[in-house]
Parts: C-alpha cells; structure tokens; sequence
C-alpha cells in the first residue's frame, strides 16, 4: 500500500515544498545579465567611440583592421567570440541563466513540469564542454587588457593617471580574479588528482590548487563584480571619445 501523501502524478511547473520567495533570487540575473547583453550587443555593433588618447575599450581589445581594409564591419565582432564563449559556458553563470531565462529548473528544488531532463549530453547544450578551450582563450585576452591598462598610464608618451586609467585598472583586476577563480583551471591546477603526493610536481600543485580554491569559493562574486566593471569600462571610454563628458587627469 502506498504512503498517505505520496504523489503519484507529475509534478506542475513551480511546485515546490519551499516556502521562502524563491524567484526573488532569479529578478537580479534577468536584469544585470539581460541588460548587459542588450547593452554588449548595440556597443558591439556600433563600431565607434571606443577610443580616446591611451585609453581603449575592453569591448574593442585587441584591435583589429581599425580602419576597415578588409573587415567593413565594428572591429568589436571579430573578436567577440572568445569573451562571450568564455562567459557564456562559465559553471556559474550556465547555472544563472538556465534558471533566470530557460526556467530549466526554475529554482533549487523546484519543479520544471517536464520530465525528459537530458542535461547538457544533448545538441546544442553539450557544446557547453568546450569551455575549457575558451578558458585558455581568456588567458590569451588578459594579456592584451593587461597592455591596455598600463598603456593608460601613458599621455602623450609622459606617464600619468586619469579616473580612465584607474576606471580600467579596476577592470583588468576583477577580469583576472574571475578568470583565475575558474573551475576549469582548478581542474587543471590539482582537482582531477586522487593523490597529490602520487603525482608529477605533487606539493607545488597542491599549493596551486588550495590557493585557487580559495578564490573558486568567491566565483559567483568575481563573475557579477568583473560583468559590471567590464561594461562600465566600456562605458566611461566611450563617454569620454564622444564628447560627452570630460576624463580628469589626477597628475
């Protein structure tokens, strides 16, 4: 005889034993995540303002065939696929959108109404495995933000510091902690090994991997805190390139 209470049927979209507000956490991810895209989107295509004196968006870096000898579109779409690919397969934020956008499930221990769940084994979300490729294409773009931000330093050739400078030195700080805070490299640092002490270079790695823990554990706060400091980076520059405000040099 079965249980008094046991349900039989399948569950309804949304149902739940939860009794805290549950989608209240999904509001945040629908706005910041959705008007960053919108706003990445228009700046990516708009192919303007994107420089001024040292300073160069992150959104256009590196840039390539600025003036249009063979790519008559914004430079920004030539190299936007490795940013994007990189955010876009990142553990946490397949999390975040899955739940905020797909409602796939639509919270923690909440009902989706459907039972044929494959996960990502399915086309076209096991195209998520490949970031671990777009993670060592990261690496590749600190180097060249990196170059950006110490160019900021420079005003005509004389070193000096603007908001600018300081705007995308910020940024270049926070990219870089979310990149290093990556699951895929603590992967790679020691989180596939089942004894430390048994493998190639054991101790060096260990130390590796218990320091990228610490900022693994921060993940979720590196990715929300480097989303916002890339976009208004790219904002300030664009800002200052179209007139609209003024950059104040701080010596």
């Amino acid at each position: 005889m079965a249980e008094s209470g046991t349900r039989t049927a399948e569950s309804r979209f949304g149902e739940t034993l939860r009794r805290d507000s549950w989608w209240v956490e999904n509001i945040p991810v629908v706005v910041l995540l959705g008007g960053f895209g919108i706003y990445a989107t228009l700046r990516a295509f708009e192919g303007r303002f994107y420089e001024w004196g040292p300073y160069l968006s992150p959104f256009y870096s590196p840039l390539i065939d600025e003036h249009h000898r063979w790519w008559k579109l914004s430079p920004a779409l030539l190299i936007l696929g490795g940013p994007l690919g990189f955010r876009a397969t990142c553990y946490y934020y397949r999390k975040a959108y899955y739940r905020a956008f797909f409602l796939d499930p639509p919270g923690c221990a909440v009902s989706e109404g459907k039972r044929n769940y494959k996960g990502e084994t399915k086309f076209p979300f096991i195209l998520q495995n490949v970031h671990r490729y777009f993670f060592y294409l990261a690496i590749l773009f600190l180097f060249f933000l990196w170059r950006d931000a110490i160019q900021g330093f420079f005003f005509e050739g004389k070193f000096g510091m603007g908001v600018g400078t300081l705007v995308l030195l910020v940024n270049i700080i926070l990219l870089t902690t979310y990149t290093l805070s990556c699951h895929s490299l603590r992967h790679l640092a020691g989180g596939k090994l089942d004894c430390f002490s048994c493998a190639t270079f054991g101790k060096p790695r260990y130390k590796a991997w218990r320091g990228l823990t610490i900022l693994n554990e921060r993940h979720m706060w590196f990715a929300w805190m480097s989303l916002i400091s890339v976009g208004l980076a790219d904002f300030y520059v664009r800002l200052v390139a179209s007139g609209a405000i003024q950059d104040v040099r701080i010596f």
